[in-house]
């Protein structure tokens, strides 16, 4: 059994990849991922939420 790992997309991706890679290990569209971010981009945590995802995450493997 493979397990699911968190990583940046890269090929989908507008500034980071930190929506579309939590979009494809939650298995829902990247549209509802990005709207959320939206919505806690407007506070300061979602923010630095943003900021630590992108340095946090790895890239997805080839």
């Amino acid at each position: 059994m493979e397990h699911k790992r968190l990583y940046k997309d890269r090929q989908h991706q507008m500034l980071c990849g930190v929506c579309a890679g939590f979009a494809e290990y939650l298995n829902i569209d990247v549209t509802l991922v990005r709207l959320l971010m939206v919505l806690l981009g407007l506070t300061s945590i979602g923010v630095v939420f943003y900021i630590i995802a992108a340095v946090v995450m790895p890239e997805k493997p080839m």
